[in-house]
């Protein structure tokens, strides 16, 4: 039953997307409300999953890469704009911050890694969309990024050390606190 469910969720968000850009000139600019519109939509649709925030939001993720890479865009140059319209449409729908922002930056690392794209560049970028994200929907800005972070690292660990130790330098020079944050889970 949930196998099904997030077959139908990560399928029809990357439907939805593909429409959404189909055509589009600046999709940079469009995918955040692409995304975000057809998270709303789908979750909607299949209201008893908004529950299972994590899971819910890393179908969005998925079936929005998938989306994004069928039109033959690039998918790093795409990943804050999904992240920020993921988080914005599943907390619309009714999940919760914490768990659409874990939901999503851990699914931006899986995704990354299956399609051979570099983790750590990625991970800034998912980070830097949650928060975003988070700030716009008037939520947490500290507790989103200490989140994102770790969600990335946790994540990247599902991977290879090395994936983590990337990670971790990545987001150390790139998001602003991220080295205090990935110390103070270290201690």
């Amino acid at each position: 039953m949930i196998f099904s469910l997030l077959s139908h969720v990560v399928n029809g968000v990357k439907g939805g997307v593909k429409a959404g850009l189909e055509g589009v000139t600046d999709v940079g600019t469009t995918i955040v409300g692409v995304v975000k519109d057809t998270t709303v939509k789908v979750l909607k649709e299949t209201s008893e999953f908004v529950e299972k925030g994590v899971e819910a939001t890393a179908s969005v993720v998925k079936g929005s890469i998938e989306g994004v890479a069928d039109i033959g865009e690039s998918v790093v140059g795409m990943i804050s704009g999904i992240v920020r319209g993921a988080i914005r449409g599943a907390t619309e729908a009714g999940a919760s911050q914490k768990q659409v922002v874990r939901g999503a930056v851990a699914q931006t690392i899986h995704s990354a890694a299956e399609l051979g794209l570099d983790v750590g560049e990625v991970a800034v970028e998912a980070v830097k969309g949650s928060v975003q994200a988070v700030t716009t929907i008037g939520g947490d800005a500290i507790e989103g990024t200490k989140e994102a972070v770790l969600a990335a690292i946790e994540a990247a660990g599902d991977i290879s050390e090395e994936v983590v130790s990337g990670v971790k330098d990545a987001l150390s020079s790139s998001i602003e606190g991220a080295k205090d944050i990935i110390e103070a889970a270290e201690e």
